[in-house]
């Protein structure tokens, strides 16, 4: 089994959700639930030792419906903003949950490799907190030095809806991801403040001008956690070639997402889709960036992914998948874990 350290999941969303209807997310988490994709049996049977835990604000509106037209097309509308002051409070609630799960010894809140290959080898499952969309951060970053001291070590300047920061890309297929302007004033301060702290910057759902600017302001590698090939999958959430060459020079990396959205060619919410359209995107991420830029980042528990996998028990087969296609247990090991522990060290300061 090749243990498999994610790029990005949201588990902390569902266990906050189902917390507020009266669940105890200790015991979800703990003893194992058949909702989502994560709990500690599964990421036990799959193999699944650590990734990074997403604390997403979901917006204050139903989610818009994915409405198709007569080719099969969406556009689906973006979400307005929020308050800061509750993004924060729901944040914080959130990473509620995590310390909770790190008394329980479910869980360790890492905040540098030396912690996540501790907990791998402790069999705790190893987490990075990351706040998805920076909606709970004051423009002025006072809140982040706290939230820094709190294990934050990873954020997304924006999810799929603009804020202060910048500008999100709409779930939009087939679709360009030059969408809108990129960052913010206060955008560009937040990605100088993250590089002189430490805190990996995910360009995941910012828009491609977005991409532009951090690749400007930043010295460090350039991410994009949870992102595909736009030249297999044209939605505006994947990556162009030219967003790929410059994550290779930057020497960053690229995470599979296992949204099916994201995975077919065309673009469709379908859990009926073959591990062949995974190990695709993998070999065009490879052949195009090498295999030291290339990971997995699931979005457990935030998308739909193909049955094949299921949730995290499911993981090994797409190691298998990969290993049939001519993988071997070395390149592997980087695909899985080794690659996201060697940037890491980097951007948090450690090489």
């Amino acid at each position: 089994m090749q243990l498999i350290f994610d790029g990005h999941n949201d588990v902390l969303l569902r266990l906050w959700e189902n917390a507020k209807a009266g669940a105890d997310p200790v015991a979800e988490f703990v003893q194992g639930t058949t909702l989502g994709h994560i709990d500690g049996p599964r990421t036990r049977k799959g193999g699944l030792a650590g990734g990074f835990c997403a604390i997403f604000i979901p917006p204050n509106e139903d989610y818009p419906p994915r409405e198709l037209d007569a080719n099969g097309h969406y556009n689906i509308r973006m979400v307005g903003p929020l308050n800061q002051p509750e993004a924060l409070n729901t944040a914080l609630s959130m990473a509620a949950i995590a310390f909770r799960l790190e008394r329980a010894e479910a869980l360790a809140i890492c905040r540098s490799t030396a912690d996540i290959r501790a907990a791998m080898a402790a069999g705790r499952f190893a987490a990075v907190l990351h706040i998805e969309g920076c909606e709970p951060i004051a423009e002025d970053l006072s809140t982040l030095e706290t939230l820094y001291a709190a294990g934050l070590r990873s954020l997304g300047p924006v999810w799929s809806r603009h804020n202060r920061f910048g500008h999100g890309v709409p779930f939009a297929f087939p679709s360009s991801p030059d969408t809108a302007p990129g960052l913010t004033h206060a955008g560009i301060e937040l990605v100088k403040a993250c590089d002189r702290m430490g805190i990996m910057i995910d360009l995941a759902h910012i828009t491609e001008r977005g991409f532009w600017d951090v690749e400007r302001v930043s010295t460090q590698p350039l991410v994009a956690t949870h992102s595909n090939a736009h030249a297999l999958t044209p939605i505006s959430r994947n990556l162009t070639d030219r967003q790929l060459d410059a994550i290779r020079e930057r020497k960053g990396i690229a995470g599979l997402n296992y949204a099916t959205t994201m995975l077919r060619p065309d673009g469709l919410e379908n859990p009926d889709t073959p591990l062949s359209d995974m190990v695709r995107h993998i070999d065009y991420m490879v052949e195009r960036m090498g295999i030291d830029c290339v990971a997995l980042g699931s979005d457990f528990d935030g998308a739909t992914i193909p049955a094949a996998i299921g949730d995290a028990a499911g993981n090994q087969a797409l190691v298998e998948a990969l290993r049939s296609a001519g993988y071997g247990e070395d390149d592997l090991a980087k695909l899985c874990r080794e690659n996201w522990l060697r940037l890491l060290k980097t951007v948090w300061h450690e090489a």
